[in-house]
């Protein structure tokens, strides 16, 4: 069987943030909070630097699981935002399947918490009406290993693909010569060690 590289295409693909939510944060275990904050983060700037269609939802926000994350609606303030009134398979909830397809792509970059639920059961949901699927995993975030890799090793079989922010940006980008010092402060801005190999690039064009 052949293999086909489908790269994502920053003209075909849109961005859904499932229940990026202050208290299911908090059951965040299987990647240091700080860090997967900043993960989160790094995703959304990278939907906004890139133009990508971006789709905000949360799940029952007046119960446990809290509001969303209050970055996330500052960084995409006229972005569809579904508050879900129960349905825990985002895809349940009409309005949600309704502002995915309005978005005309068919590519869904996908991340939220936890992973095993509010991230698989859309992606599966998804992937079965034939959309084309990439998962962040380090944007999303659940309660132990166990229940992240049980989860990834299902995505990934139905056909979903993992990746991480970062590789996303890269294969988004294509080329560094489209645009060296957005993508520089992008990547700065998110990675520290990238912050310091930027200022030494920029120190030695600076001196041309």
């Amino acid at each position: 069987m052949s293999f086909k590289y489908n790269r994502l295409d920053k003209d075909n693909a849109a961005v859904l943030l499932v229940d990026h939510q202050a208290g299911l944060l908090s059951l965040v275990r299987d990647i240091e909070p700080d860090k997967f904050k900043n993960n989160v983060l790094a995703l959304a700037d990278l939907a906004k630097y890139f133009s990508l269609p971006t789709i905000l939802t949360t799940s029952f926000e007046t119960g446990p699981n809290g509001p969303l994350v209050p970055e996330l609606k500052e960084i995409f303030p006229d972005a569809p935002y579904i508050a879900r009134p129960g349905q825990i398979n985002a895809w349940d909830n009409e309005e949600f399947v309704s502002a995915v397809r309005a978005t005309g792509k068919k590519q869904l970059i996908v991340a939220g918490v936890v992973t095993e639920v509010c991230v698989s059961f859309p992606v599966l949901s998804a992937l079965e009406e034939g959309y084309e699927v990439f998962v962040i995993t380090d944007a999303s975030g659940t309660f132990n290993p166990m229940t992240r890799d049980a989860a990834w090793d299902r995505m990934s079989q139905a056909g979903a693909q993992l990746m991480t922010w970062f590789g996303t940006a890269c294969e988004l980008h294509r080329d560094w010569r489209n645009d060296i010092e957005g993508l520089g402060a992008l990547f700065s801005n998110h990675i520290p060690d990238y912050r310091n190999l930027i200022t030494s690039y920029t120190a030695l064009t600076s001196e041309d």
